[in-house]
């Protein structure tokens, strides 16, 4: 899918650069910059190759995700990619995450795993994706699946269609060691590079009829005795947060850790 076929620009129009390969997008002190896909999906497998800046981008959020947050602001379903800019010699972190209907205070509860990869993110593209069937949400990096988020209750899944989006921006209050290192324009501009898009799926005008996309063998969902084993190495080996397990978080709002 070349970039026009399937998305449009959000904001940041002169903070992008569209070719025949994909998108660039880009931060700097006037402004970031992002877009989002012409229609919206009710599931699907969502991925595209990325290649991130190097050197020091503490406090810059590179961004590919799902959300429904125009159509119901405040309220909204979200599903994460994000990468926490770093600083010299440190490892980008790969977060993770899903929140449903946001909550009743307006609060985001986040649903938070973050990763190290086991490549330098920076020397190439590699492929990240979202797989958002009715069962589950399996987020891959280059098919390896580093997370699954099951149905476990309609109150903690995303179920209203969702627009797949692409950004780059400031967020120094928390991105980078919770906000302890911020964003230094004596470094800008900071780039996000994407290209290979795929977002196939079920959109949210196609018949009730149309068949989720899956990454499972079963009928039932779920994964392969392989999947699951690619999983568990990187969790063993590259996991760095896992939201079910930080005791300083109120784990009545994530009755999904409850089984844990």
């Amino acid at each position: 899918m070349s970039f026009y076929q399937g998305f449009k620009n959000l904001w940041g129009p002169n903070h992008q650069s569209v070719d025949n390969n994909g998108i660039n997008i880009w931060l700097d002190r006037n402004s970031g910059s992002g877009f989002k896909s012409v229609k919206p999906f009710r599931s699907g497998y969502f991925g595209a190759s990325i290649k991130l800046q190097p050197g020091y981008t503490a406090g810059v959020i590179t961004a590919f995700y799902l959300s429904n947050n125009e159509a119901h602001p405040g309220f909204h379903d979200e599903v994460d990619i994000e990468f926490l800019g770093t600083t010299f010699g440190k490892p980008y972190t790969l977060q993770t995450n899903v929140y449903i209907r946001g909550s009743g205070d307006g609060k985001i509860i986040g649903r938070e795993m973050k990763f190290h990869l086991w490549f330098d993110p920076t020397k190439d593209f590699h492929h990240y994706a979202i797989l958002w069937s009715p069962r589950e949400i399996i987020f891959l990096v280059d098919d390896v699946p580093i997370r699954r988020y099951a149905r476990r209750s309609d109150a903690t899944f995303p179920l209203r269609p969702m627009w797949l989006y692409g950004s780059i921006w400031d967020a120094s209050s928390w991105a980078t060691e919770n906000g302890k290192y911020k964003a230094n324009y004596n470094y800008q501009p900071f780039f996000g590079k994407f290209t290979n898009f795929k977002a196939s799926g079920c959109t949210a005008y196609s018949s009730r009829w149309c068949r989720p996309v899956s990454a499972s063998p079963y009928r039932s969902g779920g994964l392969s005795r392989q999947q699951r084993q690619a999983m568990n190495w990187v969790r063993s080996h590259y996991m760095v947060y896992d939201y079910c397990r930080d005791f300083k978080r109120d784990h009545s709002l994530t009755p999904e850790c409850w089984r844990k």
